[in-house]
C-alpha cells in the first residue's frame, strides 16, 4: 500500500488534519506528517475540529521533516506554499511530489466562533481534496493492479 508524507511548515494544523483524514479513509495506508519548522504542539483548535468529525489527533505531535529524509515515499505532498518552497531534498526515493495548498487556519483572527469557523472550513477543504487524491491516485491505482 502507499507510503505518504504530508508536509507543512509547523506540522500543527493542515498536515496533521490531512494525515488524520487519509488514515480514516484507508487503514492500510502508511501516512506520516511533518514540518519544515515544527511547532511545539498541535494547534488545540485543529484537535477540536477533527474531534467533531470523529478523528482523534490528541496524541499526535509535530515532527521535523529531517527524520524522514532518507525514507522512500510514494507521495510527498506539501499543503502550504512555504513548505513547497522550502521542501528539502529527500535521499530516499520519492515517486511523486504534489502540492495541495490550503489557507493556514492558525492565522485566523476574530471571535472564538469566527476562528473555529475558519478551522472547520479548512478542515472540510482538506477532507475534500484528500478524498479526491485518495480516490484518484491510490484507490484507482490499486484497482488497476
Amino acid at each position: 500500500m502507499a507510503k505518504i508524507l504530508i508536509l507543512c511548515t509547523g506540522n500543527s494544523c493542515r498536515s496533521q488534519m490531512a494525515e488524520g483524514f487519509l488514515k480514516s479513509f484507508d487503514s492500510a495506508l502508511e501516512v506520516y506528517s511533518a514540518g519544515t519548522a515544527p511547532s511545539d504542539q498541535i494547534h488545540p483548535k485543529a484537535v477540536q475540529v477533527m474531534q467533531e468529525v470523529g478523528i482523534d489527533l490528541s496524541k499526535n505531535y509535530p515532527k521535523n521533516v529531517d527524520q524522514f529524509l532518507d525514507m522512500p515515499f510514494d507521495y510527498v505532498i506539501t499543503v502550504c506554499d512555504h513548505a513547497k518552497e522550502t521542501c528539502p531534498v529527500f535521499t530516499g526515493q520519492v515517486k511523486h511530489r504534489l502540492h495541495i495548498g490550503f489557507e493556514d487556519p492558525a492565522e485566523a483572527i476574530g471571535t472564538e466562533e469566527e476562528i473555529l469557523s475558519v478551522f472547520r472550513r479548512v478542515r472540510d477543504e482538506i477532507k475534500d481534496a484528500f478524498q479526491q487524491f485518495y480516490l484518484q491516485q491510490i484507490k484507482n491505482r490499486s484497482n488497476k493492479q
